[in-house]
């Protein structure tokens, strides 16, 4: 089996898009495989300021085997939310050793904040019913978290 690395490939998002509207660049987001029992995931990495504000806004469809991971800088109640982003997610708040601490469904274009019920170290974005149909839960460990880029 060929494992990836988790710099191994670039994929290219959409474009950086301020509050107001304005597109400012493409930020280019590592490649990262994570693994949910038999499942694996391919996750692009949002470890910078620029790319965790960017997430899969502007998207129109992601792959069932992708995701986007967040990578937080410290342990907190860290919230998401749906603001430009087109697709209904399912958002895992993971711990510092890869545990889901809980897991929310969110709507396209929704502000509505949803949290982490403990500190988090992590976030993985899904298709919605990502997590349930393959029944995945809160306090599952997840594989690949160890090799993630600290957040910046």
């Amino acid at each position: 089996m060929m494992r990836m690395a988790v710099f191994g490939k670039v994929a290219l998002a959409a474009g950086m898009v301020l509050s107001s509207g304005a597109v400012l660049a493409d930020v280019a987001m590592p490649l990262a495989e994570l693994g949910a029992g038999m499942y694996r995931i391919q996750a692009e990495v949002a470890h910078t300021p620029q790319t965790r504000q960017l997430g899969l806004m502007n998207r129109k469809a992601m792959p069932v085997q992708h995701g986007m991971v967040f990578v937080f800088t410290q342990d907190a109640t860290h919230c998401m939310w749906m603001k430009n982003t087109y697709l209904p997610l399912s958002v895992a708040f993971i711990d510092a050793q890869g545990r889901i601490i809980n897991i929310e469904d969110m709507q396209p274009h929704s502000e509505d904040n949803h949290c982490a019920a403990a500190p988090a170290r992590f976030a993985l974005e899904m298709n919605q019913g990502w997590f349930r149909e393959r029944g995945i839960k809160p306090g599952d460990a997840l594989r690949g978290f160890d090799r993630l880029p600290s957040g910046s």
